[in-house]
């Protein structure tokens, strides 16, 4: 595997959620492209693996 889990269940869970929600927000009000930044928590969350906590320290 390439990256290795460094996200916990309940964060992944929020991550999913947030950025579901965020890219539902350019199916409702499609002139905004602000709802494209939900992609990151989404694969984030999907993936497990956050970069910016293996930056500050967390890792597997």
């Amino acid at each position: 595997m390439l990256f290795c889990k460094n996200v916990g269940v309940a964060d992944r869970l929020i991550r999913i959620v947030v950025g579901a929600a965020l890219i539902a927000l350019v199916f409702v009000r499609p002139g905004t492209l602000w709802g494209w930044i939900g992609l990151v928590p989404l694969l984030t969350g999907v993936m497990g693996y956050c970069p910016a906590y293996q930056l500050f320290g967390k890792s597997c």
